[in-house]
């Protein structure tokens, strides 16, 4: 018995040194690894963590490395900067939540995670099987928050599953750095990484010399390097989105692969084989094979497999032609025939060649070909476009000299603007005296047309104004607008019968609105300055320029205008619903509204105004968005007009400050109200109102309620925090609302009121909420919260609502 107790207590304790020496993946706080042979390895076995030795050198880091792998291959290094002269450190995670090396009995860091937290509770270090270092800390439910991981701090490896690009929220920038020898992991020379400047594209640099661009992604890889899809072995994938612009790869076999930027600055898709126990190049992705910068210069093309390497687009000739016969590429070339968007440019198709550099480009992702030509051809400066998906969808613009054209097996076009003449080619010479008799014809048309018109009065001068209400030739051209027809004054009394008041659809702070058939048979909507309206010349143009250039389902369309004396008169497509509060606020027609189709003129709403603030050609804050400038088609499809107030704006999304404060009061944003400060949150302000209105059916400025004196907003910013957001809705909704919906909608719409700028979201935000099931950020208390004004405010009647024209503090 005592001999069968002794054996019993030595197989306890066998298991126990058994248990000890199993391999962990993770370190709590406080707990330690040191450099004694001690390492954390992933749960499946494949990456391991510790001190190791690079190459001949004898300093310590602390590294991931594969397991099984008999070639020592580090994919990531701590303290690049800062070894350990000897096996003496030690890798510990803090109780505040940092990873720190610290010299063994010494407090001085050698290097840290910094990823200390003052509200952390249960931190763990766990190395995953991606060969990932991630920092968590479970709460007290047991969720895991991510607080750091090695993936964000990427260095001279590339793994599947890795972000390689940019946070844009945070601004962390995961670039790829090159050691400085095979022994040194510090950082060496040599950098890639995604440049967001223009559309996202892949640079490499020596020190500050740009060496490489591997060029935009083209839908199924990047412009500039051989299409290897359908690909077996992985998956790439790029992303750009309002938060985050990367590129990552997931592999779809059990091959073990990395990218590699080796010392010297060659970058290498690398293959284990197991057989030959060693690392194989896939790809090498190299400076001289491929993606070399800007040899040939600007409008040069490069081409590996002739002699010489460079030529100049057709349409092109050297720039400094003793240089180029020299093998001196780089000055580039230059037109042979300038440029003349005035007499009518066009454009060359080039094919097979990968795409210029796209710094200064403008992209939208959205258009199609011929909606990217027309952006194009209106926009004197650019000078190329292309495609930006190569199966056919998106549009790329150009706003400089076209570097870095490499010529390549690839089926992606490149339009490049060209001077007409060029283009016409030998037959131009011969057309040219045809056009020279046509042309003086014309000419001496437009004097006998103008002299007439000289006689008859001083109406209309070229397309200058003359303003009979204040007694003064504004002579004002009208900009941009060849492709707008122009129609007489006749026309148009003819179309609306004069101004018939039983054709009268409309008012507004512009003037009133007739409906009108054309003698072509088509049915418009003619909006006629009113001369009592405090709306004049410079909305009118405003209005002319701005929405003539945009093309979108969910904005009006303009169809011409008229300019005759003091007429001023705007031509529209005809919306047969007229507009969306003529339904949302009669209590008999609000029926006629179930909540498919409110979501959908949502939805039409939130898409119009995403592509005026990004993807338009002009970037447009609209500030006057209401229920009335809503219009609904036949088919109960929104579309947002009135674009007198609107104003454009370049880039970034800076407040301009106005002292002449416009809009429609209920609408307007704070900051805006009362301090003349707007932006394109103003316009998602004016969004939230209006998703609240049509939700509720009830307007924010009429809203009143028997226990409060809140407004629509502030009745709603109630309701939800006590969880009662559901009540808000229109009673008229209970037979067709999907609840879900409901509530999101009301969310979404109380995120967009929010009294700060900073903490509305963007309309591209907006979208993604509408349409996703995922959590949403709680919102803050709104502005303008109860009924009464912030200011009083000297208005003037339109309709039944009011256009501040003048703030006045109390």
């Amino acid at each position: 018995m005592e001999i069968q107790f002794i054996i019993l207590l030595f197989s306890c304790a066998l298991l126990v040194h058994l248990s000890d020496s199993k391999a962990v993946d993770n370190i709590y706080a406080n707990q330690a690894i040191k450099d004694d042979g001690n390492t954390l390895i992933s749960p499946g076995g494949m990456f391991e963590l510790g001190f190791f030795s690079p190459g001949k050198s004898k300093n310590r880091y602390v590294g991931i490395w594969y397991k099984n792998i008999s070639v020592c291959t580090p994919v990531w290094v701590a303290n690049r900067e800062t070894p350990v002269a000897n096996k003496t450190g030690i890798f510990m995670l803090t109780h505040e939540g940092n990873l720190v090396i610290l010299p063994d009995g010494g407090n001085t860091k050698i290097w840290s995670s910094n990823s200390t937290s003052l509200t952390m509770i249960n931190p763990i270090a766990r190395i995953l099987d991606t060969g990932n270092l991630v920092l968590w800390d479970y709460d007290s439910t047991n969720n895991q928050n991510l607080i750091w991981q090695s993936f964000d701090n990427t260095g001279d490896t590339f793994l599947p599953g890795m972000k390689f690009g940019k946070d844009l929220r945070t601004g962390l920038e995961r670039r790829m750095t090159s050691w400085k020898s095979p022994d040194d992991p510090s950082q060496g020379e040599y950098v890639h990484w995604v440049d967001t400047n223009g559309y996202p594209q892949l640079f490499g640099s020596k020190g500050n010399v740009l060496q490489s661009r591997i060029g935009p992604w083209n839908g199924l890889g990047f412009s500039g390097l051989p299409s290897d899809t359908p690909n077996p072995i992985y998956a790439m994938e790029f992303v750009v989105n309002e938060e985050e612009i990367y590129h990552t790869y997931e592999l779809k076999s059990s091959v073990i692969q990395r990218i590699h930027l080796t010392w010297d600055g060659k970058i290498l898709q690398m293959h284990w084989i197991e057989r030959l126990q060693d690392w194989v190049v896939y790809v090498d992705i190299g400076v001289d094979s491929y993606n070399s910068y800007a040899v040939c210069g600007p409008f040069g093309s490069h081409n590996i497999n002739r002699r010489p390497l460079c030529s100049c687009l057709k349409g092109f000739e050297p720039k400094l032609p003793n240089e180029w016969k020299a093998s001196d590429w780089s000055s580039g070339c230059q037109r042979k025939r300038p440029l003349d968007c005035s007499s009518g440019d066009g454009f060359r198709k080039i094919s097979g060649v990968k795409l210029p550099d796209t710094r200064h480009s403008w992209y939208n992702v959205s258009m199609t070909l011929g909606e990217c030509e027309m952006a194009c051809r209106r926009n004197c400066s650019c000078t190329a476009y292309a495609n930006l998906d190569i199966r056919g969808s998106g549009c790329l613009l150009w706003f400089d000299e076209l570097m870095d054209i490499r010529e390549y097996d690839v089926n992606h076009n490149l339009y490049i603007r060209m001077a007409a003449s060029e283009l016409a080619g030998n037959s131009y010479n011969t057309k040219k005296g045809v056009l020279l008799i046509t042309s003086a014809g014309v000419l001496l048309l437009f004097a006998v047309v103008a002299y007439a018109c000289k006689k008859k009065g001083p109406y209309m001068k070229g397309r200058g104004i003359w303003d009979a209400r204040n007694k003064k030739n504004n002579s004002v051209q009208i900009e941009d607008t060849d492709d707008l027809p122009f129609f007489s004054l006749y026309e148009i009394a003819k179309a609306t019968e004069n101004f018939s008041i039983n054709n009268k659809i409309g008012e507004g702070g512009f003037g009133l609105v007739y409906k009108g058939v054309l003698v072509d048979g088509r049915e418009v909507a003619v909006k006629r300055l009113s001369e009592s309206s405090k709306q004049g010349l410079d909305e009118f143009k405003n209005e002319i320029m701005c929405i003539a250039k945009l093309q979108h389902r969910n904005l009006v369309k303009i169809l011409g205008y008229c300019i005759h004396g003091n007429e001023m008169i705007l031509v529209y497509e005809y919306m047969a619903n007229k507009s969306l509060d003529s339904f949302l606020f009669d209590e008999t027609r609000s029926s006629m509204l179930d909540w498919p189709c409110r979501f959908q003129i949502i939805h039409g709403m939130a898409r119009a105004i995403l592509y005026l603030h990004q993807d338009s050609c002009l970037q447009i804050i609209h500030r006057d968005l209401k229920a009335g400038n809503v219009l609904l088609d036949a088919d109960m499809n929104p579309k947002i007009s009135d674009f007198g107030l609107a104003r454009k704006f370049v880039g970034s999304d800076t407040l301009t400050k106005t002292k002449n404060v416009v809009g429609t009061y209920g609408y307007i944003s704070p900051e805006y109200a009362v301090h003349g400060k707007f932006s394109t949150k103003s316009d998602v302000f004016s969004f939230g109102v209006l998703v609240l209105e049509i939700v509720s059916g009830k307007k924010n400025t009429g809203f009143s309620h028997e226990d409060h004196s809140d407004n629509l907003l502030g009745h709603a910013w109630r309701l939800y925090k006590e969880n009662r957001s559901i009540e808000l809705m229109s009673a008229s909704l209970r037979d067709s609302c999907i609840i879900s919906e409901v509530l999101r909608s009301i969310h979404v719409g109380l995120l967009c009121v929010q009294h700060h700028p900073e903490d509305r979201p963007t309309m591209m935000s907006v979208i993604l909420m509408l349409i996703s099931e995922g959590m949403l950020p709680k919102p803050k208390q709104p502005a303008f919260f109860t009924g009464e004004s912030r200011g009083e405010v000297q208005s003037v009647s339109s309709a039944d609502e009011y256009m501040i024209t003048q703030l006045i503090a109390r």
